[in-house]
């Protein structure tokens, strides 16, 4: 749980913390023009013997932007992938926890999923919602 505590620790540190439980966090980074993007992380313990932490970023309500451009967009992208969850579509990506290096390991794909999913949002919706 030590390398949990670590992202939490880092997250807090760093960004505008909105809402948090033992196994997730919600916060807001700022990103280009203004803009602000909401961000989660999960930590998923004990998936096939090891511990995750899953980082997701909205993209906009999946029943108001276009879901196959959204597949598009995401399909060439690097880091990430798109999902739908509780009606909202998602950026979201999986980083493995065993000693995880924070800044390479888990802030340059936070970043990259932050910065697709505003970008998408912002294609797609033409706001700034999420």
């Amino acid at each position: 749980m030590t390398i949990w505590t670590d992202v939490i620790n880092y997250v807090r540190i760093r960004y505008e913390v909105l809402e948090e439980s033992e196994h997730w966090l919600r916060f807001r980074l700022d990103t280009d023009g203004g803009r602000t993007q909401q961000v989660t992380v999960h930590h998923l313990p004990d998936v096939d013997g090891a511990e995750w932490a899953e980082i997701s970023s909205a993209v906009g309500w999946a029943d108001k932007i276009d879901l196959r451009r959204l597949l598009e967009l995401a399909g060439g992208s690097s880091v990430g992938g798109a999902a739908i969850v509780d009606g909202v579509a998602l950026i979201k990506h999986t980083v493995p926890l065993t000693s995880l290096h924070l800044r390479e390991e888990f802030e340059r794909p936070l970043l990259s999923v932050v910065a697709q999913a505003d970008a998408f949002e912002k294609e797609l919706s033409s706001g700034d919602e999420f």
